[in-house]
């Protein structure tokens, strides 16, 4: 990889992308600037579609090679949330993930009724959670066929399907 991104983002006028990122051209690694424009881009498009589409550019491509396509969206709905005059605290709070207060949010909100977008990012934050705390064979803490008891389980009333009657058919 010639180019090693540092860090990335926004600029509000005019939008762009900026990365700051580290060339191994010629064994320099000098750190350098690139502002990338972001265009026909409004306040109504689609920030998956569009972080996707310069992911993928032709001129851009390179450099964007070692930043994810999940930044690259967070980007872009910060500057669509900007064209739509929502301050900077509030569409980063709204990109926030914080596992605790998510997961007790999720039990009591009710996804059906979000748009596509939202209900898109809450599946994003749902995956993340799910690979933080996903245990792998590597792990030095995972364990095989690991069985677990919930407190507070409610008991469960009684189903004609628990019930030992054989069946001679079967």
């Amino acid at each position: 990889m010639p180019f090693v991104a540092k860090r990335c983002g926004v600029q509000f006028s005019p939008p762009s992308i900026v990365l700051i990122y580290e060339s191994n051209v010629d064994d320099t690694n000098k750190i350098r600037k690139r502002i990338i424009p972001v265009r026909n881009f409004s306040n109504c498009s689609d920030c998956c579609m569009a972080a996707e589409r310069m992911k993928h550019h032709i001129r851009h491509r390179a450099y964007l090679e070692s930043v994810s396509l999940g930044q690259l969206e967070r980007l872009h709905i910060v500057l669509r949330d900007h064209m739509q005059g929502h301050s900077l605290e509030h569409t980063l709070a709204s990109l926030r993930l914080h596992p605790e207060e998510d997961l007790n949010k999720l039990d009591d909100e009710d996804l059906n009724k979000l748009d596509d977008e939202e209900l898109a990012r809450k599946k994003v934050q749902m995956d993340k959670l799910f690979e933080r705390n996903r245990r792998r064979k590597d792990d030095p803490d995972f364990v095989y066929d690991l069985e677990v008891e919930f407190k507070g389980e409610v008991a469960r009333e009684p189903c004609s399907w628990d019930e030992e009657e054989s069946d001679d058919g079967f």
